[in-house]
């Protein structure tokens, strides 16, 4: 395997530079997959019936809340690769296990505001409007969930072999990833939450 000095690690090799590449085409099928996702939402979310509406169960406290908490993140995940890139294995330890906190922390608070709805007789069941609420939120729920697997597993390997032209790339890739969530993020709170709540 031919090592490019002049690059990143995690570019440094024609394999890892097709995996990054490889990786946007599979970020480009979860935008399509996200796109449908808010399109449904879009479609229904005047779609209450007898069922509670946004503008009655968004409460901007716990938004504010997993919105800080992922951007926060996003943050501290692009120090950690900016450690990586310097060569400083606990330095980039750090930031990612803060990352990886961080996410469960807005985890944490997502499944205590649905807890909050299903209590307050908002279910899946109530409306085409929670239908596709508890769908769009619960889907990026699930690929945090698995993003803290992930960037925990990475950890392992960076712990136990350091920084190769293999972990190196499996650490920017998660990178992306992790972004991407965040990005995601975004347009919930501004598209779902925030039009909710006015």
């Amino acid at each position: 395997m031919k090592i490019d000095n002049s690059l990143p690690l995690e570019y440094s090799t024609e394999e890892n530079r097709l995996k990054v590449l490889g990786f946007w085409i599979f970020l480009g099928a979860e935008i399509a997959l996200f796109s449908t996702l808010f399109s449904v939402y879009f479609t229904l979310s005047n779609r209450f019936g007898n069922g509670p509406s946004a503008h009655d169960l968004f409460e901007i406290k716990g938004v504010l809340i997993e919105t800080a908490l992922l951007l926060t993140s996003s943050f501290t995940i692009g120090l950690g690769i900016n450690a990586m890139r310097h060569g400083s294995k606990k330095a980039m330890m750090t930031f990612f296990i803060i990352t990886l906190l961080l996410g469960l922390g807005f985890l944490s608070t997502e499944i205590t505001e649905f807890v909050t709805y299903v209590h307050d007789g908002a279910t899946i069941q109530t409306s085409g409007f929670l239908s596709a609420l508890f769908t769009l939120l619960g889907t990026h729920g699930l690929h945090v969930t698995l993003g803290v697997f992930w960037g925990l597993a990475i950890l392992i390997q960076v712990k136990r072999e350091g920084f190769t032209a293999g972990t190196a790339n499996k650490a920017f890739i998660f990178s992306l990833y992790w972004h991407f969530l965040d990005v995601v993020w975004i347009f919930i709170y501004s598209f779902v939450y925030l039009k909710g709540m006015m």
